[in-house]
């Protein structure tokens, strides 16, 4: 039984939020960027252009990517490097969800099966490993020392984020601080990453570098504060995967924090039995999302991916107007308004 959570955007912008801003900004650079890809995941192993471009290929938005050129444009990059670094910055994210897939089990991405269900969990592991190496051939051919500390510092931070979630996971005692310290990692530190080396390529003063960073880093929280609503609300085709696939991984994400903090104890002891001890029976999605609703946990993770989005676009103002600016503004309202 499916379950649906409403929430309007329009309480958020005025107008429908689009990406077509920045796609159409960006649009001949991620061309090359596309077409890069696809070399790179070339091989005599016909496993690995197998394994890769059944997720590279399966219709994600390449918004890593296309915030890697988009914040070149903004800080005035006109050379080849952007491309490569967003390519970079792609493979990296298709690694880290190849290796999510197997570490969490997972049937679905991006509305097909996981490369896990396909090819098996060693397959999946060592392409992503394979991609990972790709990336960094990449960084070092653009030649920028900067870029490649970042992106490869990412790396660390990603796997860290991704352990720390290990250890969180099925834990009903896990804060708040806790819980966004993991999502700074494993989520927002790409896309902090991706938004920072666009202004290290054109040399930009360090504030302007921060401001993009700062402006990533917000924005990725914003956006896995959304995920973590939608996986209670949501749609399959908006998730890429199954409706309820956290609560049923006993992921301990914000809304989960927030409903237990408020908890009375047999609450509590219905979180326990299904996030700590993964006996999940029928009925139990629903009575998770009551609960949620009751204790208003969804609408404050709303709100809290709200005040990230705002605080993204704030970051930008050390930057004049101009198309570039106003795309990764609308970037931060779409990434909100996914919430229907």
């Amino acid at each position: 039984m499916s379950v649906a959570y409403s929430f309007n955007p329009a309480a958020e912008v005025a107008a429908e939020p689009s990406i077509e801003g920045i796609v159409n900004l960006v649009r001949a650079d991620m061309d090359r960027v596309n077409a890069l890809i696809l070399s790179r995941t070339g091989s005599q192993v016909t496993m690995i252009p197998e394994v890769a471009q059944h997720l590279i290929s399966s219709g994600g938005k390449r918004l890593r990517p296309m915030l890697t050129v988009a914040t070149g444009t903004l800080a005035g990059y006109e050379g080849e490097g952007a491309v490569k670094l967003a390519a970079s910055v792609e493979f990296m994210h298709t690694a880290t969800l190849l290796h999510d897939d197997v570490v969490d089990d997972s049937e679905m991405r991006r509305g097909k099966l996981a490369a896990r269900m396909l090819w098996g969990n060693e397959a999946s592991v060592l392409v992503g490993d394979f991609l990972l190496g790709q990336a960094f051939r990449m960084m070092i051919e653009v030649g920028n020392m900067r870029a490649l500390d970042i992106l490869s510092n990412a790396a660390v931070v990603i796997a860290e984020g991704e352990v720390a979630q290990l250890a969180a996971a099925k834990n009903i005692a896990t804060d708040e601080e806790a819980y966004l310290a993991v999502i700074r990692g494993k989520t927002a530190e790409l896309f902090a990453a991706a938004c920072e080396v666009g202004p290290v390529l054109a040399g930009r003063a360090p504030a302007e570098q921060a401001a993009c960073r700062d402006y990533g880093m917000n924005l990725g929280i914003a956006f896995q504060l959304v995920d973590d609503v939608l996986d209670y609300g949501g749609s399959k085709a908006a998730l890429g995967k199954n409706v309820g696939d956290d609560f049923r991984e006993g992921k301990i994400t914000l809304p989960i924090v927030l409903a237990v903090r408020s908890a009375d104890e047999e609450e509590r002891g219905f979180w326990r039995r299904c996030l700590e001890e993964g006996e999940i029976g029928e009925g139990d999605l629903e009575r998770a999302l009551a609960l949620l609703t009751r204790h208003g946990a969804l609408t404050e993770t709303i709100e809290r991916a709200r005040a990230y989005g705002a605080a993204a676009k704030q970051a930008l103002e050390v930057f004049p107007d101009s198309p570039a600016k106003a795309a990764l503004i609308d970037v931060v309202d779409f990434c909100i308004a996914r919430i229907r």
